[in-house]
C-alpha cells in the first residue's frame, strides 16, 4: 500500500511541477539516461522488437538517451525471455521489457509462474488492429472467400500467426464463433517470431495469416501480401494502406493489440516515475509522431498508474476471452 502510495504522490508532483514552473518542467523532461537497457522477449523482426527499436530511434535523435542496449530472448509468447528479465534485471532502474496484449494470454494458457504482475507497468505506447493477410497468389481475393472457406470447413484452412493463445489466436477464433463455427475449430498454426509468420504465408505453408499492419506492411506494399481485413474500429488511416474492416464485411469483431514497456521489479517508485518520464518525453517527440504514422500504429499513450490499472482489466478480460473460447 505504501508503494502505491508514493508513486501516486511521486506523480502528482511531478504534474504540479508542470504547472507551476513550465521551464523546469521542460528541462526536466529533456535529462537524459546515459544509458537504457532494452530486453525484447521475441526474435528480432517483430512487434516487440520494432517497437523497442523504435523506442531507441526516437529518444536518440532527441538527446533523450545516450546509449541503448538490446537483449533479445525469444519463445513462448514472451514466456522464455520474462522470467530472464525478472531474474537478472532486478532492481536496475534503467531496464525495460517491452511487452503486449500477447503477453498476457500466452502467460494465462502457458498457467506461467512469471507473469506481467511480475514487472512494473511503465508505459502503454501503441495499439495496433489485426490484418488478415494471403498470399498475392491465393484463391481468396477477398475476405468473403476467405469466410466461405472458413464456413465450410475451418479445419481444412491452416492459419498463421503469433503463438498459440496470443491475441492473432484469440481474433481467429472470434473470427470463427462469429461466422457459426467453434473456435475450437480452427487450424492454428503458431509461430514464435514475425518473421516466421511472414515465411509461412508466403511460402504457402498456411493458407492465411494474422498480425499487426506494421509486421504485413513491406509485403503488402510490394503485392506479396494481399490484406484482407482488419479488426480495428475504422480503416488503417495513412501509408497508403486502406484496408476494409471485419464489420464493414459482415463480421461483428473488432480487436487491438496494445505494445508498452515495463520496468524490473524491486525498482523504487521514483526509479519507475523517471521512466515513465522518459517514455512521456518521446512520446512527445515529431520523431515518435512520424513513426506511429508511418508504421500505421495508433497513439495509445497511457503512463504510471493508470497503464497499470488497464493492465489488470486486460488480464482479466483476457482470461475470460480465453476460457470461452476454450484456451484457458
Amino acid at each position: 500500500m505504501s508503494g502505491s502510495i508514493t508513486r501516486r504522490g511521486a506523480l502528482a508532483a511531478a504534474g504540479a511541477l508542470a504547472l507551476a514552473h513550465p521551464a523546469r518542467a521542460q528541462a526536466q523532461a529533456q535529462a537524459r539516461f546515459e544509458s537504457v537497457f532494452m530486453f525484447v522477449p521475441a526474435a528480432p523482426g517483430g512487434g516487440w522488437d520494432s517497437t523497442g527499436r523504435a523506442i531507441e530511434q526516437a529518444a536518440r535523435a532527441a538527446g533523450l538517451v545516450g546509449s541503448f542496449q538490446f537483449e533479445n530472448v525469444g519463445g513462448g509468447g514472451g514466456m522464455v525471455g520474462l522470467p530472464r528479465f525478472v531474474n537478472q534485471r532486478r532492481g536496475q532502474a534503467n531496464a525495460m521489457i517491452v511487452g503486449g496484449s500477447i503477453m498476457l494470454g500466452t502467460g494465462i494458457t502457458g498457467k506461467s509462474s512469471v507473469t506481467v504482475r511480475d514487472v512494473q507497468p511503465i508505459a502503454r505506447l501503441t495499439s495496433e488492429a489485426g490484418v488478415i493477410v494471403v498470399p498475392a497468389a491465393s484463391p481468396f481475393r477477398d475476405f468473403a472467400g476467405l469466410a466461405a472457406a472458413l464456413r465450410a470447413n475451418p479445419g481444412a484452412v491452416p492459419i498463421g500467426g503469433s503463438v498459440a493463445g496470443g491475441i492473432d489466436h484469440i481474433l481467429l477464433g472470434l473470427i470463427l464463433r462469429a461466422l457459426g463455427q467453434a473456435p475450437r475449430s480452427a487450424s492454428y498454426v503458431g509461430f514464435q517470431a514475425g518473421g516466421q509468420n511472414i515465411a509461412a504465408v508466403l511460402g504457402g505453408q498456411v493458407q492465411a495469416s494474422i498480425s499487426g499492419y506494421s509486421e504485413f506492411a513491406e509485403q503488402i506494399k510490394a503485392g506479396r501480401l494481399r490484406a484482407l481485413a482488419i479488426s480495428g474500429e475504422a480503416r488503417l488511416a495513412g501509408d497508403g494502406a486502406d484496408i476494409p474492416t471485419l464489420r464493414e464485411q459482415g463480421v461483428d469483431v473488432t480487436l487491438a493489440n496494445w505494445r508498452g514497456v515495463f520496468g524490473a521489479p524491486g525498482t523504487t517508485a521514483a526509479q519507475q516515475a523517471a521512466l515513465a518520464a522518459l517514455m512521456g518525453a518521446v512520446h512527445a517527440t515529431p520523431q515518435w509522431q512520424e513513426i506511429l504514422r508511418t508504421r500505421g500504429w495508433a497513439d495509445a499513450f497511457l503512463a504510471g498508474e493508470a497503464f497499470g490499472r488497464f493492465v489488470e482489466r486486460d488480464i482479466a478480460d483476457t482470461e475470460a476471452v480465453l476460457k470461452d473460447l476454450g484456451l484457458a
